[in-house]
C-alpha cells in the first residue's frame, strides 16, 4: 500500500464544494470527499480582510495521487488561488487505508 493524506480545501459554497468533490471522486483522485458548510472565514487577500461563509472539504487519498488530485481541484473552483492543503496520515484504521487504496486510481 502506499502512503495516504488528508487533503482541506475551502469553496464559496456547498454547491461547488460539491462539484468538485464529485468529480474527483468519480475520476478515482479520492476516495472520499467529506462538506463541512457553514464554515467563517476571516483572511487577508490582496490588501483587504474579509469575513465570509465558506465550505470545507476533507478529501482522502493515497500520497502518490496528490499532484493530480491538486491539479484536478485548482482546475475546477472557482477562486483564483484556492486553499489546498495536505497532511500526511500518520496511522489509521488498517481496513480504511485498505479502501482508500482500493478505490483511488494509481
Amino acid at each position: 500500500m502506499d502512503g495516504f493524506v488528508i487533503v482541506f480545501s475551502t469553496a464559496p459554497n456547498e454547491d461547488e464544494a460539491a462539484r468538485i468533490g464529485k468529480a474527483v471522486v468519480e475520476e478515482g483522485l479520492a476516495a472520499c470527499c467529506n462538506m463541512v458548510p457553514r464554515l467563517r472565514s476571516i483572511y487577508t487577500w490582496k490588501g483587504k480582510v474579509f469575513d465570509e461563509a465558506e465550505v470545507l472539504s476533507i478529501y482522502k487519498t493515497r500520497a502518490s495521487l496528490l499532484g493530480k488530485l491538486k491539479d484536478r481541484i485548482k482546475a475546477l473552483h472557482g477562486y483564483e488561488v484556492p486553499e489546498i492543503i495536505a497532511v500526511d496520515i500518520k496511522d489509521g484504521l488498517p481496513e480504511y487505508l485498505a479502501w482508500i487504496d482500493e478505490v483511488t486510481k494509481g
